[in-house]
């Protein structure tokens, strides 16, 4: 029993893989971080995820998405489990998920949240650091607005937590 578990854990964890986040579509669930756990009881499956901050909008069209290709898949019982501690971190995004934000336009979180740099964040076109906080809010809650002094452009910055 303990082996066709883990196989049906890799397989889980592969359909993970294809479930994007609805607020940046280039970036999985898996590249986020957020899924902490899969947990496979008889035919009952669980999913445990932390949201990226406590009220993300995006956590419940998240919980859907991975119930839906779960259910694509052939799993019927399917429970989503949200929890909050401990508190999701952008230690726990993938690199690969990085390399996304960046080849998709947002600046890609660097250090910690005490290091954060109110200017000066690298600049995902032009890759200046010649640039400046416009606001610490974004297009979404996790992301601060900054413009790039060289290229004149706007750009997200993935917020360090």
């Amino acid at each position: 029993m303990i082996i066709a578990q883990s196989i049906s854990i890799k397989k889980i964890w592969k359909i993970l893989e294809t479930v994007c986040d609805p607020e940046v579509p280039v970036l999985t669930i898996t590249d986020l971080g957020i899924v902490r756990d899969v947990k496979i009881v008889d035919d009952f499956v669980e999913v445990v995820i932390t949201p990226t901050y406590t009220g993300c909008p995006a956590m419940d069209m998240i919980a859907m998405n991975i119930r839906f290709a779960l259910i694509e898949n052939g799993y019927s019982n399917v429970k989503i489990t949200s929890v909050l501690s401990p508190a999701w971190t952008t230690d726990w995004m993938t690199e690969t998920g990085k390399q996304k934000l960046k080849e998709y336009g947002i600046a890609p979180p660097k250090g910690n949240a005490e290091s954060i740099a109110f200017d000066g964040v690298e600049c995902p076109q032009c890759h200046s650091i010649n640039t400046k906080l416009i606001s610490e809010f974004g297009s979404t809650a996790c992301k601060a607005l900054y413009k790039c002094e060289d290229c004149k452009e706007p750009f997200d910055y993935f917020k360090c937590y």
